[in-house]
């Protein structure tokens, strides 16, 4: 490696080409970056105490270490975005400047050709930086004025679009401008292939602009290493088609999370977020991957892209597939792709039937929306479905899935049609996130042509007005300011209508007979107000429970005979039931009696899923497992936190280190509590286990 501080605009014009390889991401910048660069160029070409401003380094490979010297094309490993912006800015300037000129060697003439252009060669060769793929094609237009491909980058074209008008802002008055293009350096790198590992230094480097994403450093990992011609054919088979299934928008943002589902599927961990890269080195290095090859790797990367556009991004083909994928997506709990992915392989496969298919996404749909409803915590969700595939027994594929959700523990349960029925009747279902996605899967339900909801607006059938008119006051009652309160955003007081304009305030009377009105309404969910006399909490509470009624079998329950249910069900290891009678300590009357019942009471509070079990030695509370253990003694009760050492905020020190030692109960954290004083610091620690295995706070949650 030999790097050099240089002046910009100098080592362009000394460099005969630079080349973006095809495993660099497309130029990414975007309007913040952009501006970034533009103010810090006015900046200090309008002050005459900046001598220089250091815009980072250029990084590139090529035959010897004599730096811009031989004649050959230099491979650009780092400095793709800051090149390309910069060459948009000049392009910008020389289109601006006519017959000007604001300081020596700023013509469109000297600038097209110093900067932009090797006028003394043909074709591609011509041109000063060349990029990769969409983005090639668009720079090379832009650079020799001429129209945009009719695929172009939208990056370039919205970036150059910029610069073009922010010159034109500055009139005449250019030569701040070109002053400080002047004063822009770099560090100059350059790199030996026999000496140099390109891949580390990469990873290494702090560039200014944009940050690389997960999936850049993965698609350098993969290609950058490879004999050109390997690069080029993985590349072209492979990676291309993803980005463009993908587009131009969406990669940048989406791709990442996919890897991450990927990895998911292929390992059964979850990389944390920010470790995506890491996680898929280490899974690229495994015996097993490596001794299949990079093809192979790259190949099954690729048909996974295919399952995830399909579902994800509306790719899918098959109609009954597209439309449950719709729905599954209007809900947006991305934690549910790596079973999803796993499922479409087997799809793809032959292994799954497009029946059963459609029938577990519909379960899945149904799960997440009604633990939505009954405001279930998502905690550890991601967890539940990247460990869901590993219940599944092929030759039982919708069998073993809806015998898994039934077996659900807990906070993790599926629930029920009475809680379902129950929680939909009272929820604020105005406000809830996915109003418009229930109401159209309501509306929809069975139709076989259905109705286009979006084109209809929410009518509180019950105005949301605070002062309420008269009519409805009576019609409401004496008690008419709690009714509304309390169903105002019920399920039972929600509509649809392509007329809210129209029915404003009106009482129920007016909007039921009306033009328009409920009475000729083809809308399923406004069935039965036409022939309503009034509308008051009697009937809002029974639309409620019609519509939540209705919904039951929109959102499907899995339900198994208990024969076939039992067959699922995990061998029962208890010999036993035990109670607190077998704990002496705890006898009626006794010191610790008194604090146990207020201790009980505070755990079983922290949340409805918490269990109580009394063991022989000990009682256990749990969510799914053990979060906090209770061992009573004769002056305390001794408590066991199932979380590790290191991980509990005490800031008393009332916690002791018990890793490795024998004791009755789980976790490896021991605290005492021997008087109700205490008891508010030591549930701050409990509620800290409990929320460690619920998933709180970490960063994959």
């Amino acid at each position: 490696m030999k790097a050099t501080e240089a002046r910009l605009l100098d080592f362009l014009k000394k460099s005969p080409q630079f080349i973006i390889p095809i495993y660099q991401r497309t130029y990414s910048w975007t309007d913040p970056e952009c501006r970034q660069l533009w103010d810090d160029i006015l900046r200090v070409g309008s002050n005459e105490a900046v001598s220089a401003h250091f815009v980072g380094s250029i990084v590139y490979i090529e035959d010897s270490l004599y730096q811009v010297s031989s004649q050959s094309s230099l491979l650009v490993i780092d400095g793709q975005q800051r090149l390309t912006t910069l060459m948009l800015i000049i392009e910008a300037i020389a289109r601006h400047l006519g017959d000007s000129e604001p300081i020596d060697g700023f013509t469109p003439k000297k600038l097209r050709n110093y900067y932009l252009l090797n006028p003394l060669e043909d074709d591609e060769r011509g041109y000063k930086l060349l990029l990769t793929q969409t983005d090639k094609q668009t720079l090379l237009a832009i650079v020799a004025q001429k129209d945009l491909p009719a695929e172009h980058s939208l990056r370039l074209k919205e970036n150059f679009d910029f610069f073009d008008r922010e010159v034109k802002k500055l009139g005449a008055d250019l030569e701040p401008l070109c002053r400080g293009l002047m004063k822009l350096m770099i560090v100059d790198i350059s790199l030996s292939r026999d000496q140099d590992n390109p891949q580390l230094i990469f990873e290494s480097m702090n560039s200014t602009g944009l940050e690389l994403t997960q999936a850049d450093l993965i698609r350098n990992f993969i290609l950058m290493g490879l004999e050109p011609k390997h690069q080029t054919q993985l590349y072209t088979d492979h990676w291309r088609p993803m980005e463009v299934a993908f587009g131009q928008e969406v990669y940048g943002k989406q791709f990442d999370s996919f890897m991450r589902h990927y990895l998911t599927v292929m390992t059964g961990d979850i990389p944390n977020v920010n470790k995506v890269y890491e996680a898929f080195k280490a899974y690229a290095r495994s015996p097993e991957i490596a001794a299949a090859g990079v093809d192979a790797l790259v190949a099954d990367i690729h048909a996974f892209t295919g399952y995830y556009c399909a579902m994800a991004l509306g790719q899918e083909s098959f109609p009954r597939l597209a439309g449950a994928f719709r729905d599954l997506r209007e809900l947006k709990v991305d934690v549910i792709y790596p079973f999803l992915l796993g499922l479409y392989r087997d799809y793809a496969t032959d292994l799954l039937s497009v029946d059963d298919f459609e029938r577990i996404v519909r379960q899945v749909e149904s799960y997440v929306f009604r633990r939505a409803v009954c405001n279930i915590p998502t905690n550890s969700l991601n967890k539940t479905f990247a460990n869901l595939g590993r219940a599944i027994k092929k030759e039982q594929y919708f069998e073993s899935i809806q015998a898994h959700f039934l077996l659900l523990p807990s906070y993790r349960r599926f629930p029920g049609d009475d809680e379902f029925r129950r929680e939909l009747g009272v929820r604020d279902l105005y406000n809830f996130r996915n109003r418009s996605y229930w109401l159209r899967r309501l509306e929809n339900h069975d139709r076989k042509e259905h109705v286009p909801v979006d084109e209809y607006t929410i009518e509180h059938i019950l105005p949301q007005n605070d002062h309420l008119s008269q009519p409805w006051r009576e019609a409401l009652g004496s008690e008419w300011k709690q009714v509304q309160e309390a169903r105002l955003h019920t399920l039972g007081n929600l509509t649809l209508t392509g007329y809210n304009s129209e029915y404003s305030d009106r009482p129920f009377p007016e909007k039921r007979d009306m033009k328009g009105g409920f009475k000729e309404s083809p809308l399923r969910v406004n069935e039965g107000l036409g022939s309503l006399e009034s509308w008051n909490e009697g009937a809002i509470k029974t639309r409620g429970e019609r519509l939540a009624e209705l919904a039951t079998k929109v959102w499907v329950a899995p339900a198994l005979q208990s024969e076939v249910l039992d067959s699922y069900r995990p061998a029962s290891t208890k010999q036993r039931a035990y109670s607190i009678t077998d704990h002496p300590w705890l006898a009626e009357g006794s010191p610790m009696r008194a604090l146990f019942e207020s201790f009980r009471k505070e755990v079983l509070a922290i949340d409805p899923c918490v269990d109580e079990e009394f063991l022989k030695r000990y009682v256990a509370y749990r969510a799914e497992t053990n979060f906090v253990d209770v061992v009573p003694q004769k002056a305390q009760l001794r408590l066991l936190l199932n979380i590790l050492f290191h991980e509990v905020h005490d800031p008393r020190s009332a916690c002791r280190d018990v890793t490795g030692k024998g004791r009755w109960g789980n976790g490896d954290v021991e605290v005492g509590l021997s008087s109700v004083d205490n008891l508010p610091y030591v549930m701050g620690l409990i509620r800290q286990s409990f929320e460690k295995q619920m998933g709180n706070g970490e960063a994959d949650a």
